[in-house]
């Protein structure tokens, strides 16, 4: 059997991340288990279920959106009614498919990842689902997509919803450009806004290196959006934190 000290590096950050298989920020883990098994797994799509079981057997799983949050963002976008949003970070398709299931059977997301391999181990379920013609994926860095969608003017405005589950050094550069595609009443979410909790540790607390390396990237996205006069704001701990932004201008 390997040993934590044999394994590759970015495991040993993963299994540092959150030593039991959850994001969540609740102390207790039965409390946590309660929410799962009372409100989420019991309403949960069969497809996401699926899909969530698949995604556990990925290397790096713990990478996922968990089911807590993918039933709240499913519900907020029905409730928004939205129809044109953008993810930027796809994985395995978890939050993906839970936005799908969401929209209408015209919405469309454009979705964005740097690794078709991942999204295609999850497509399956997703083709099952029947919501793959929702999709639009695009593999690559989201950055010149975005920009270039920018260059057209009738892009500007035209999403109902942004999330943004992907490299945390890009963050600020990503509010930069979701803010000006994103509708006035849209809504940007930024997940893993808590960081394991870390945002609120005193410095001198020590910190596993996946996490002490975007920390920063973390923190400086919380105080840029907290002073941003075009957006309402409001941080959830729910997984490892996701951050609604109304733009409000």
């Amino acid at each position: 059997m390997t040993s934590i000290e044999e394994e590759e590096p970015k495991t040993q950050a993963l299994r540092s991340h959150k030593q039991v298989n959850h994001k969540s920020l609740l102390q207790s883990d039965a409390l946590y288990q309660y929410i799962l098994e009372t409100s989420v797994y019991p309403k949960e799509h069969e497809c996401l279920k699926e899909l969530r079981h698949l995604t556990g057997k990925h290397p790096w799983s713990l990478l996922s959106v968990p089911a807590d949050e993918g039933q709240f963002l499913n519900l907020l976008l029905k409730l928004m009614n939205a129809k044109n949003t953008i993810e930027i970070g796809v994985f395995t398709g978890y939050s993906l498919l839970a936005t799908a299931l969401a929209l209408p059977d015209d919405g469309k997301i454009l979705a964005l990842d740097v690794n078709r391999a991942d999204y295609e181990f999850g497509l399956p379920v997703i083709e099952k689902a029947g919501v793959a013609h929702k999709i639009d994926f695009r593999e690559g860095p989201a950055l010149p997509v975005l920009d270039q969608l920018l260059t057209d003017e009738n892009n500007k405005g035209a999403f109902d919803f942004i999330f943004v589950d992907a490299d945390k050094e890009n963050y600020l550069t990503y509010h930069k450009r979701a803010i000006e595609l994103v509708k006035v009443g849209g809504l940007i979410g930024y997940d893993n806004t808590l960081w394991n909790g870390s945002v609120a540790d005193p410095p001198e607390v020590p910190q596993p290196d996946y996490i002490k390396k975007c920390l920063g990237f973390v923190l400086e996205l919380n105080k840029a959006l907290s002073l941003d006069s075009r957006i309402e704001i409001c941080q959830l701990p729910i997984g490892d934190g996701i951050t609604l932004c109304r733009r409000t201008i």
